[in-house]
């Protein structure tokens, strides 16, 4: 008796891929050493700029109204204006350090895993 009830079906290499590239979006990730020393050295050198950004845009939103002020734009109030531009001009060069705090933080806060991260790393070369 021949048997000619059999069914099969392959995967072409590119189909194969494919599926596999799709299974592996759903797998749980490990994050490897090297990936790992990329975040923290991303978190480090990206730490503080928000914080930064806040200081000196609110700052220089303060000097601007000021300057409407001292200039009489938008009123007569030249000695609110001297104070209020004084306060931006304080708030614009208070940004730097406010960067520099948070970035000496962070700094410090993941210098002894990548230092590890580092070690290991360039064992293993």
């Amino acid at each position: 008796m021949n048997n000619e009830n059999t069914f099969s079906y392959t995967y072409s290499a590119k189909e194969n891929q494919e599926v596999l590239n799709i299974r592996k979006k759903y797998l749980p990730q490990e994050e490897s050493k090297l990936d790992e020393l990329k975040r923290l050295d991303n978190l480090v050198q990206s730490s503080g700029i928000m914080e930064a950004l806040c200081a000196g845009i609110g700052g220089a939103l303060i000097f601007g109204l000021g300057m409407c002020l001292a200039m009489e734009v938008i009123g007569h109030m030249i000695w609110l204006g001297v104070i209020l531009g004084l306060a931006g001009s304080a708030g614009m060069l208070f940004a730097y350090p406010v960067y520099r705090r948070f970035f000496i933080k962070a700094k410090n806060r993941y210098v002894p895993r990548i230092l590890q991260l580092t070690e290991e790393l360039s064992n293993d070369l």
